[in-house]
């Protein structure tokens, strides 16, 4: 390795462009150098930073690629004719370009740092890449002086190690600020880690407090310790680790979460269900086109107690007036219709469809508490929520529990934003991200139109709210949602049509499109958009004793507390750093 911290250089530039990547000549042995490797082309006062796409086997000659020379020729001459006229190539996708300034130690380098400690000039930081280097500019791999300088340091307040280089292992961090502040997406085929992958980055939030965290658990696996199917060991849940900071929710009165007691129960008030819950249920409930009419007309007979009113009345009850004729009776749909000006058959029919909502366990007239308002105060007060649905985990009440959530948090963020940006005394929101798992199955084309996360995924960034989307099948997500999604973290995607909606709106895609297939099936993610400066691939880390011993201080098995390491910290760089970092 030499002074700048970089190994010795691997080849230089021969041409290319900006559109169709740079050319790299190697200079070392093709197997020295992997596809997704992370370089850096140094040329005057600028680096360069790009990604190998592609490694290209090339001759000067046809014939000396197409013949054996070792057969015919001494190995001597051998190596000297292939050293001669054959060759490999690198492509290298340029991502971003960083001023280094003059030498060091001349008077043109001091020049430089005196403008811009006077403000005259910006400090270097890295820049979308807006030129190529020349001809013959050196390539080396990137140091970890150069991972840090891009991707942050693990000693930065907000950095966290989510893996490491898979060359050298140098250590890469995600900006967990930058990460929340739009939503985002983990993916990767069933059977890759997706649950692992989604338990780190939870963790770091959970423990630099960098967001609130609402985990709607379909199967249990955020909360309290499980055991990995695959090896048999014990995997640490939130609540174990950060006991006083993770609430655990259980649906429904009563209800336990693999045999232990939640922390509080979630009941739903009849009267905080609203005409627009249910009508987000269309599709679900397979309601029809008159439903609209017929809810506003119970709203505005029954205002916040029409479901209870409604569920009240009686299908096709009929009494006998003085004539002998029938009639509806006093407790009938049929009356209230009438007297209401509905539709009979439709409002018969609503109420007929609704009985699988009247049936519910956790929807009641009076709950012990307000634990909505509970779970919200708790997300209000830097807490963690997840939410365990306890056996109910159709479709049904996974759409009618979040979109009652989220319509609450959507407007009392919407609230306190407002307070905040007007002036008006209130204080900034804390960022909130919901956590949702197989998110086809909420926020696919027929399915998002039903829910508030499609909402929340374009219009919530504004007011502080975002979302993190767990799925194995990212091409069954509507294409609206997936759009907003700023950072994605991806591991092996087998099908085609999943790794394209993965790419879809990123530059260099069609480069990318190869590296993420061929990543390995477990512990190798691909890190792309807008949490990280430039897509990476990287081997992650293992959610095992190691990372709990390394964030917190303590062991798995302890609770909390400790000096982060790879989650937060502080402390200004010298300037001996940054001229590392800068290559000098």
């Amino acid at each position: 390795m030499n002074e700048d911290g970089r190994d010795s250089p691997v080849g230089y530039v021969v041409g290319g462009g900006l559109r169709e990547n740079l050319r790299v000549r190697l200079t070392v042995p093709a197997d020295q150098v992997q596809e997704g490797a992370f370089m850096v082309v140094e040329s005057g006062e600028w680096l360069y930073y790009g990604l190998v796409t592609d490694l290209q086997l090339g001759a000067t000659d046809p014939r000396f690629a197409d013949e054996q020379s070792e057969a015919r020729l001494p190995a001597h001459t051998a190596r000297l004719l292939h050293g001669q006229t054959l060759y490999t190539n690198l492509e290298v996708l340029p991502a971003l370009m960083l001023k280094r300034g003059p030498q060091p130690g001349t008077p043109e380098y001091r020049h430089w740092r005196q403008r811009i400690e006077a403000g005259l000039e910006e400090p270097p930081h890295p820049l979308p890449v807006k030129t190529v280097p020349p001809h013959h500019a050196v390539v080396k791999a990137a140091s970890p002086g150069d991972i840090a300088e891009i991707f942050g340091s693990a000693e930065e307040k907000g950095s966290f190690v989510i893996g490491y280089t898979r060359e050298q292992g140098h250590p890469v961090c995600l900006d967990l600020k930058k990460l929340v502040q739009r939503s985002s997406g983990v993916f990767g085929a069933t059977g890759t880690g997706k649950s692992f992958l989604t338990r780190l980055v939870l963790a770091g939030l959970v423990h630099a407090s960098i967001a609130s965290v609402l985990v709607f658990d379909m199967h249990n696996e955020y909360g309290l310790d499980d055991i990995a199917s695959d090896t048999g060991k014990r995997v640490v849940g939130l609540k174990s680790k950060f006991p006083s900071r993770v609430r655990m929710v259980a649906l429904g009165r009563g209800a336990q979460i693999r045999g232990q007691a939640p922390d509080f129960h979630l009941e739903i008030a009849e009267r905080d269900i609203l005409p627009q819950d249910i009508e987000m249920l269309t599709q679900e409930l397979n309601l029809k086109e008159t439903t609209p009419v017929t809810l506003e007309a119970l709203f505005g007979s029954f205002g916040r107690n029409w479901l209870t009113e409604f569920k009240r009345m009686r299908v096709g009850a009929t009494d006998e007036d003085e004539n002998g004729k029938k009639v509806p009776a006093g407790d009938s749909v049929a009356f209230w219709a009438n007297r209401a000006g509905v539709n009979v058959m439709a409002a018969e029919a609503l109420h007929s469809k609704l009985g699988r909502l009247f049936n519910l366990s956790y929807v009641v007239q009076s709950p012990a508490a307000d634990t909505v308002g509970e779970i919200i105060r708790a997300l209000e007060g830097k807490q963690h929520v997840i939410l365990s649905f306890s056996g109910h985990e159709n479709d049904l009440d996974y759409l009618l529990v979040s979109n009652l959530l989220t319509r609450r948090i959507r407007s009392r963020w919407e609230e306190r934003t407002n307070e905040f940006r007007g002036g008006a005394g209130g204080t900034e929101p804390q960022p909130l991200v919901i956590v949702v798992e197989e998110a086809h199955k909420l926020l696919n084309r027929e399915m998002a139109a039903q829910t508030t996360f499609s909402t929340i995924a374009r219009e919530l960034r504004k007011y502080f709210v975002t979302l993190l989307i767990v799925d194995q099948r990212p091409s069954q997500i509507y294409d609206e949602v997936l759009s907003q999604l700023g950072t994605r973290i991806s591991g092996w995607l087998g099908d085609e049509d999943d790794i394209r909606a993965v790419l879809s709106g990123l530059a260099g895609r069609e480069a990318l499109r190869g590296m993420l297939a061929r990543l390995q099936p477990k512990e190798e993610v691909l890190l792309l958009g807008w949490g990280v400066p430039m897509p990476l691939p990287v081997r992650s880390r293992r959610y095992d004793d190691r990372f709990w011993q390394e964030l917190t201080g303590r062991p798995a098995g302890g609770a909390g507390g400790g000096k982060t390491s790879g989650a937060s910290g502080g402390g200004a760089s010298s300037e001996e750093d940054i001229l590392s970092r800068m290559g000098y």
